[in-house]
């Protein structure tokens, strides 16, 4: 099979390998002649589309004809625009679906002391200001050999802010740091200050709320003679600390995972955002969590989601969500369909429509029970949303905020970063997957080889297990570990 037509109603379908001119292709009972070259990932038309008119793909329209379209004709940016605006009007259709039968399944994780689980025991150093992001890594550098016996590694997340912030920038860094300081897999906290920022100790502490003095630590660099042996001792006190703890079997009910997308194409909609979805719908089955998020990425396929949430309130918050994230694109005098990038492009993909519907698959069909606002914390089990911009390292450093254990990141370009959380790479073609083994942990693109999308979920699920297990992820391994903080303000 060289093209799949997603929906019963769709207009176009999708090359699964390269066609050329003049080749004939079939779906579904029905062939087409190619009046020209069409890549893999992108549209070709199953039918005539007259200008004006919608092109469907996902059962959805995912953008208007700029001007007739025979079948046959290379369906993508030249001959297609998006359909969207700044304002559209929601109703609540609510819509259940059955979701899949699961044996009971366990992972070797470790037991906190408040009795949250994580799937990693490391010492993390949070910096509150730019200024002493060299100190940390300094630390870093100079104390790895605390890691031994069960403290899987100490890493720090430098940043450029924490200074010369005002208002809601200043607020939003502090409680992005401290959900950092509170998040399980770090099994002992050094938060690193400089002494005359504006985040100050006190502010933060404040933020963080109640702490628990054995597993965080507080180091101002400019009370003490010599910051990096204060910070060393300071790190033995949080490696004696965190060394105490050992991995035991417990169910997956308590894994919180974080679900991204970045260098998408044509095929992300169709292999390993679907599979992610079927995770989903199997891990929130055994009574777990996972977290959706890039609010930009939903825009023109909010109703596949919002028509899932659990109950009206739920549905206002994620309107609410929604509208006030195209609020901030208009006050900056943006649209709100400025996407997709040049890469997905390449890929295959043409409207915002198109990239959001693909997008959306990560959340499967289970119920979406609560809204989260940025960097807050995951509380109910089942399907969330989080509130957050599409941009990759931000996002990735949300969900990480917002609890997620494991963040899973599926592909169809590549990238090679790491969020705090353990990030799993998924490619969505087997192409990327044998050029960036050293990227790539999980191969998606069989699915477009024929692989069932259950299959595809339940191998996953395996996966994602083994991580939690301790198995590193190829960003585990590079030591790629970094935090991007959202910030809509001025800089003083």
């Amino acid at each position: 099979m060289k093209i799949i037509k997603i929906h019963p109603a769709d207009n176009v379908a999708v090359a699964l390998e390269d066609i050329q001119k003049g080749e004939t292709v079939a779906v579904d009972g029905a062939s087409v002649v190619a009046l020209e070259d069409v890549a893999r990932g992108h549209k070709i038309a199953l039918a005539p589309i007259a200008g004006e008119t919608p092109v469907v793909k996902y059962g959805n329209p995912i953008g208007v004809a700029k001007e007739d379209i025979a079948a046959g004709q290379w369906v993508h940016v030249h001959n297609v625009r998006t359909g969207l605006s700044e304002n559209a009007e929601y109703v609540y259709d609510h819509k259940t679906y059955d979701l899949p039968d699961v044996a009971p399944r366990t992972f070797e994780g470790y037991r906190r002391a408040d009795g949250r689980a994580a799937v990693r025991n490391e010492l993390w150093i949070i910096p509150t200001v730019g200024c002493v992001n060299n100190v940390a890594a300094a630390l870093v550098r100079e104390n790895q050999d605390l890691v031994r016996g069960s403290i899987d590694g100490l890493y720090s997340f430098g940043h450029p802010f924490g200074c010369s912030q005002m208002g809601g920038d200043h607020a939003q860094t502090r409680k992005l740091l401290a959900a950092l300081v509170r998040h399980p897999n770090a099994g002992g906290v050094l938060v690193l200050s400089l002494g005359c920022e504006n985040l100050t100790q006190d502010q933060f502490k404040e933020e963080l709320g109640e702490w628990d003095d054995k597993r965080v630590k507080f180091l101002v660099c400019q009370q003490v003679e010599d910051e990096l042996e204060a910070g060393g001792a300071l790190l033995r006190e949080l490696a004696e600390y965190a060394g105490q703890f050992k991995r035991e079997t417990l169910p997956a009910s308590e894994l919180v995972i974080g679900m991204k997308c970045g260098g998408s194409d044509g095929l992300s909609g169709i292999t390993a955002n679907p599979t992610v979805g079927r995770f989903s719908d199997r891990l929130v089955a055994l009574g777990g969590s996972t977290v959706l998020t890039e609010v930009p990425e939903m825009f023109g396929a909010e109703n596949i989601l919002f028509s899932r949430c659990e109950n009206e309130a739920v549905f206002d918050k994620a309107v609410g969500m929604v509208n006030r994230f195209k609020e901030y694109f208009v006050s900056h005098g943006q649209v709100v369909y400025e996407n997709p990038s040049p890469g997905n492009k390449a890929g295959g993909i043409t409207t915002l429509e198109d990239k959001s519907c693909g997008c959306v698959q990560k959340g499967g069909s289970a119920q979406i029970v609560d809204v989260l606002e940025y960097a807050e914390p995951v509380v109910k089990k089942g399907l969330n949303v989080l509130s957050g911009p599409g941009n990759d390292l931000v996002s990735a450093t949300d969900l990480t905020a917002a609890g997620a254990h494991i963040i899973l990141f599926t592909t169809g370009r590549g990238t090679p970063f790491g969020a705090p959380a353990p990030t799993v790479k998924i490619s969505t073609n087997t192409a990327l997957y044998e050029k960036k083994g050293n990227w790539i942990d999980f191969n998606a693109g069989t699915v477009a080889q024929g692989e069932s999308l259950d299959d595809a979920g339940d191998r996953l699920l395996d996966y994602v297990l083994r991580v939690a297990g301790g198995e590193q992820t190829k960003a585990e391994r590079h030591g790629a570990r970094e935090i991007s903080i959202f910030k809509d303000g001025v800089v003083l």
